[in-house]
């Protein structure tokens, strides 16, 4: 096929991908608002959680979890049924209209028992969006710079999840309101209606901007996710999906054991905002030039020098001594990260048939979320016996993910970029 017509991209990138990824940053940043926001909720006099018998922090550490859970499980249905019906933007928008919901119902919620439902809504609209934004942006693509375009929207999507908790502090920090009209609003209802709209503009967006592409038509292929390759011990797209976890396994340790590292480094929790942040930046920064010379010069290049250089980054982290040796290592780190996810999620959509490339496509998306819950559970249990230790386990994940990458997957035969769906 041949490649996008000017009219439908801008230096480069298809505009319905520009569109979907300044969607997706609102939408992120509205999302990761809850982040700062759930945990002060819970612990605040607005919820009530006596009947449970649960402390306060147990009931904090459900709620953030049950959103990754309830979509991790739900995440591969919803992106068979995308193939199936040959949909993905109404997956989008049914997805963000959820959202929206869910948002501002968290303003009425009173007791524990209504967060966790709400937040395992979330969950649920997230498989729909994710899977379904994903797979769109790669067949978008069709036709030429599925790595750049995928680069360009990963990169919208985490600016707006960096953005969104250092803006929740501030609203928080601001409130209570006075609305026109002598309407009194406090912080928490303040920013969960900045979610909720975040997801309604999203919602606008795509509604005005984005369309299905004419290549994407219903399948009537049964739901599988094949982990057994052709000739090879594991399916290629898996092992994608494996290496994914490895990754974010290890860029995920940091966030769960702030207190040590703040202690190790005799530093506050603007810095360590900072050094977390430095990742985000680098990973934003970087992911749009990686994946358009993954492009050029093939997928699986990059993401071997990714996994390869993501373990001494990681290493790096449990050795520093300084705040400004752990600035250092996260922005290593996030280089490291951007030279494998973009090419990754690209070398998917590459590989994947006609008629399964949101269900092959949610197989990284999965893994993503399961290897941030993994990182963020290992460390704790690990920095107990020494610093270094999570850091360390890291690194030899990451090596891991080298010799899977190296053994277990191939690039697609040359022309199929041109006719990625002649298999």
């Amino acid at each position: 096929m041949a490649a996008s017509a000017p009219s439908e991209s801008l230096f480069g990138i298809h505009r319905g991908v520009i569109a979907l990824g300044i969607a997706r940053m609102a939408d992120a940043l509205g999302n990761s608002f809850l982040i700062i926001v759930l945990p002060l909720y819970v612990a605040s006099e607005s919820v009530s959680g006596g009947a449970l018998g649960l402390p306060s922090s147990v009931v904090s550490g459900v709620v953030l979890a049950l959103f990754g859970i309830v979509s991790s499980l739900t995440q591969p249905l919803a992106g068979h049924f995308s193939d199936r019906l040959g949909r993905r933007r109404a997956f989008v928008l049914a997805g963000l209209g959820i959202f929206c919901i869910a948002n501002f119902s968290f303003s009425l919620a009173s007791s524990y028992p209504a967060l966790f439902l709400i937040r395992a809504v979330q969950g649920f609209a997230a498989a729909f969006t994710i899977t379904a934004s994903v797979a769109l942006v790669s067949e978008l693509s069709i036709g030429g710079g599925r790595g750049q375009n995928m680069g360009v929207y990963n990169s919208f999507r985490l600016v707006g999840f960096g953005g969104g908790p250092l803006l929740a502090g501030l609203v928080l920090e601001h409130g209570p309101y006075t609305l026109p009209g002598g309407i009194a609003l406090d912080g928490f209802t303040a920013c969960f209606y900045i979610a909720a709209a975040a997801a309604l503009v999203s919602t606008v967006l795509v509604v005005a901007m984005v369309e299905d592409p004419e290549t994407t038509k219903p399948t009537h292929r049964s739901f599988a996710i094949p982990v057994r390759g052709e000739g090879q011990a594991l399916d290629p797209v898996f092992s994608l999906g494996l290496a994914t976890f490895m990754m974010t396994g290890c860029i995920a340790l940091m966030s769960s054991i702030e207190p040590e590292v703040n202690a190790r480094l005799n530093q506050g929790p603007v810095l360590f905002a900072i050094q977390f942040a430095t990742f985000i930046g680098a990973l934003a920064v970087v992911q749009p030039l990686v994946g358009r010379a993954s492009d050029t010069y093939g997928r699986r290049t990059f993401i071997l020098i990714g996994l390869a250089a993501l373990a001494p980054t990681t290493l790096a982290q449990g050795l520093v001594t300084t705040p400004a040796q752990m600035i250092g290592a996260r922005l290593l780190q996030g280089i490291s990260g951007a030279l494998i996810f973009a090419p990754a999620l690209a070398l998917a959509g590459d590989l994947a048939k006609e008629g399964e490339v949101a269900s092959r496509l949610s197989v990284l998306t999965v893994a993503f979320g399961l290897g941030i819950s993994f990182g963020q559970i290992t460390a704790g249990i690990l920095v107990q016996y020494g610093f270094v230790m999570p850091f360390a386990m890291g690194a030899l994940l990451a090596l891991t993910g080298v010799g899977l990458v190296y053994t277990q997957v191939h690039e697609p035969v040359p022309d199929a970029e041109v006719a990625p769906h002649a298999h």
